[in-house]
């Protein structure tokens, strides 16, 4: 090998490698194929004791888990993978119940997805798991950033603003900037009330002593979403609220 191909070959950007899990082989390949557009490799696998046997031969960057598996399903095989790795999980379920999407979460998967789902969203999904894993494991951690994107959003962190899609600059409380910032810290985690005025409270914000379901639906106002089915900071009943932002960068 030259060494212009051997520079060639160190600076070309290493592959993000995915092991997919799912019993639907048509599903598997599909998904392996159009992953491969977006530097994704992957390995595609039907059941638990065939993961385990992919995982033992290969280094893997992200597990996209299917939830309905033949033999032990995905919420044992998330359980298991948690105990013994950090390896981001990404679940894939035909269930829609509140409670699996709850289940999943709490056993330590990083994100949670319903079939039929659309691909692209899937990569986009990955690419924010990953860089929130690049993120938390740098020993270097920079300041925060001065503006915080997420689903066409703008947050400006010295400002205190919001910037909607359309450009247009929505003013915020210190409370509900507070809120915000957690929701955008933990995405796609259930957080109870009480974890909410946990992390969010301030020594000098009076504001969190109020009803954090009142904040809520404040936040949700200025964010501009439909009272009745919100698609940023859902419900979860009986647990607290979920930020389901499809990407933040």
């Amino acid at each position: 090998m030259s060494l212009e191909t051997l520079n060639a070959h160190e600076l070309r950007p290493r592959s993000t490698r995915a092991l997919i899990v799912d019993d639907n082989l048509e599903l598997r390949e599909l998904l392996g194929d159009y992953l491969t557009r977006f530097n994704i490799d992957s390995e595609a696998v039907g059941d638990g004791q065939s993961m385990r046997r992919s995982m033992a031969q290969s280094h893997f960057d992200v597990i996209i888990l299917d939830l309905m598996l033949p033999g032990e399903d995905g919420l044992i095989l998330c359980r298991e993978l948690r105990s013994a790795s950090n390896i981001p999980i990404l679940m894939l379920t035909a269930r829609c119940e509140p409670a699996d999407r709850i289940i999943g979460l709490e056993l330590g998967a990083d994100d949670y997805m319903a079939k039929p789902f659309e691909p692209r969203e899937l990569v986009a999904r990955i690419q924010t798991i990953l860089r929130r894993v690049r993120d938390d494991r740098d020993p270097v951690r920079q300041e925060p950033r001065d503006t915080i994107h997420f689903d066409n959003w703008q947050l400006h962190r010295v400002l205190r603003q919001l910037q909607s899609p359309d450009g247009l600059v929505v003013p915020l409380s210190n409370a509900e900037f507070r809120l915000l910032w957690v929701f955008l810290e933990r995405p796609r985690r259930v957080l109870s009330r009480e974890q909410l005025l946990d992390t969010a409270r301030g020594r000098s914000i009076e504001a969190f002593d109020r009803s954090i379901d009142l904040l809520v639906s404040r936040l949700r106002q200025k964010l501009g979403e439909d009272h009745k089915a919100p698609q940023l900071i859902k419900t979860i009943r009986g647990e607290g609220y979920l930020f389901d932002a499809r990407e933040i960068a």
